[in-house]
């Protein structure tokens, strides 16, 4: 602070040194102040300036945490308080204030067109899903099987992109959303293959699923929105009559490990680090036109709000291993208490 105070008044001090080489020059040059000592006046002069600038260190120090203690706080009225600050702080304070105001004003707009947006957005999904389910009625009365199989396949394809926009939608407010509870991981998993039914008989793709028995304490919608992402992009990018393997195991921690292992085409070393980003689509995703890079990302912010972490180990031509590790209990306080 003393330093900052310093540098804050290096004007003054340049004008005293300029004062004090004045009077030095005046006393060499004029013989009428010959009679008296150049030392004591500029001793008197520099204790006096000592005086005063200490005075002004104090005084100044004071108002400026004064100052920078109420910008943070953000006042409503400076002038209804009694401050310890200068005519001019009070001048920045209130003009900083409006500022934050106008600000907060533009912030606030923005947050009703942005909720009013979501909304309209949710409804839309929502409207979606009715002719889906309709569609999905009717083909069951298609007798042709492999035209059916095509069109269930396309069917689930669109019923996926509605879904992750649906909850893409909801992400924003997952914390009022969640509902934590024990569940056994079978029941979760079970039901997203079965999900998945028809694209998986389009390509062959059949599944070596573990006993899973093991319950965690999660979200039981949120965590079925992961494994479906994720399951997705194991039948997408996995060969035809190939096979998925589901299985867990507790880590050395004690924690359970969720593991989905597919015989895909793999990540590049490269892609790894940001398959988690906001659409980024990687090498595989750039040859296919059905990737939008949303559905990994959404995966992972979900998982982080529920407190499961996903890592992923891969290598072109050897699939990829995606891990899903379930919160301790205490582990599960701490986020809970959040």
């Amino acid at each position: 602070m003393l330093i900052l105070f310093l540098r804050e008044r290096l004007a003054w001090i340049g004008f005293f040194a300029f004062i004090i080489v004045m009077i030095n020059v005046l006393f060499s040059l004029d013989a009428g102040l010959e009679g008296i000592s150049i030392w004591y006046m500029n001793i008197s002069v520099l204790i006096s300036f000592m005086v005063f600038l200490i005075w002004r260190y104090v005084v100044e120090v004071r108002q400026l945490r004064d100052f920078l203690g109420n910008v943070e706080s953000q006042l409503d009225d400076v002038h209804s308080k009694n401050l310890a600050i200068s005519p001019f702080q009070t001048a920045y304070l209130t003009k900083i204030e409006d500022v934050i105001y106008d600000k907060n004003t533009e912030l606030n707009q923005v947050k009703v067109q942005l909720q009013e947006y979501s909304d309209e957005l949710l409804a839309w999904v929502h409207e979606v899903k009715a002719p889906l389910t309709s569609i999905n009625l009717m083909l069951d009365h298609v007798e042709d099987l492999a035209l059916r199989r095509k069109l269930e396949t396309e069917w689930l394809r669109l019923h996926l992109l509605v879904d992750q926009q649906l909850h893409q939608t909801r992400f924003v407010s997952i914390e009022k959303d969640n509902y934590m509870m024990d569940i056994e991981l079978r029941t979760v998993v079970y039901k997203e293959i079965r999900a998945m039914q028809a694209w998986c008989i389009e390509k062959g793709i059949g599944f070596d699923v573990d006993e899973l028995t093991e319950n965690v304490t999660t979200d039981s919608k949120w965590l079925a929105f992961i494994v479906r992402q994720i399951l997705s992009n194991a039948i997408k990018y996995s060969p035809a009559n190939s096979e998925v393997l589901i299985f867990t195991e507790v880590d050395v921690t004690g924690a359970t490990l969720l593991h989905i292992k597919d015989a895909g085409i793999g990540i590049r070393r490269e892609d790894l680090p940001r398959i988690f980003q906001k659409s980024y689509t990687g090498t595989a995703g750039r040859e296919s036109a059905q990737s939008t890079g949303m559905g990994l990302y959404l995966a992972h912010n979900v998982a982080q709000k529920i407190g499961i972490r996903i890592t992923v180990q891969s290598s072109v031509g050897e699939g990829s291993i995606f891990t899903l590790r379930f919160p301790l209990q205490n582990e599960y306080v701490k986020l809970t208490g959040r």
